[in-house]
């Protein structure tokens, strides 16, 4: 449940040092992505922690989301999650358009959230987690933090008592070849977040709360028996 953020102006950049209050939040917030991530991991899952927690820029504000970035079976995650002592209050699954993935969202607090596709991510729905800056178990255990993009496009450029922003307009080619993804994503998420600016966030496609006991397979099955956009999306991807 991210806040909107407005999109920084052309050309600025700035340093930022961290407080001591800063630093503990940063190291809680990692502590918790570090529980939920080691969970899944014992199960055999490839989970990543992407936004501010692997950058390192967080605030009080900030979400924890854990993300397993490809297709696996929901109840493995939920079976994982409860295993090691978590509680799922909230499940929700949501495409944001019609030409994206659907994606399932298991919440464990209003900032806590475990993500993971219902259909196979294309290469630029891939590269949206690095874009924001991702890490796995490994890093994280090492305390890495990494270059990403925050929602007001400043470029997050860890520095050893905080971190460098820069603004990315204008700079998407230098900005794809950082962070070592294609410059199409870079130029996608300045269009999205700029007209987000200009005319306020439009919403989702599809946000649907799942009922007691459904399962996020069998309500997408639903979905797509009666919407043709979510239909055509799958038998594209060879989801269905």
């Amino acid at each position: 449940m991210s806040r909107i953020k407005k999109p920084v102006a052309k050309g600025e950049i700035r340093e930022v040092i961290y407080t001591e209050a800063r630093w503990s939040l940063l190291k809680k917030l990692r502590f918790k992505a570090l529980s939920l991530m080691e969970a899944l991991l014992k199960n055999g899952l490839q989970p990543i922690v992407h936004g501010s927690v692997s950058r390192g820029d967080v605030n009080e504000k900030s979400d924890v989301d854990v993300v397993i970035p490809e297709v696996v079976p929901s109840y493995m995650v939920e079976a994982a999650l409860e295993a090691s002592g978590f509680k799922i209050v909230d499940k929700i699954m949501i495409q944001a358009s019609p030409k994206y993935t659907v994606k399932a969202h298991l919440y464990l607090d209003e900032l806590t959230t475990v993500t993971f596709p219902l259909v196979k991510l294309t290469r630029k729905e891939r590269e949206f987690y690095r874009f924001g800056g991702e890490i796995d178990v490994e890093k994280l255990k090492e305390n890495v933090r990494v270059l990403g993009v925050d929602k007001r496009l400043m470029l997050i450029e860890p520095t050893e008592t905080g971190h460098i922003e820069s603004s990315i307009i204008g700079k998407e080619v230098e900005t794809a070849s950082r962070l070592n993804i294609s410059v199409d994503i870079v130029r996608e998420r300045v269009r999205i977040l700029t007209r987000r600016d200009d005319i306020g966030r439009t919403g989702v496609y599809l946000k649907y709360r799942l009922l007691d006991g459904e399962v996020f397979e069998e309500a997408l099955k639903k979905f797509a028996s009666k919407n043709p956009a979510i239909r055509r999306m799958l038998i594209k991807r060879e989801a269905l």
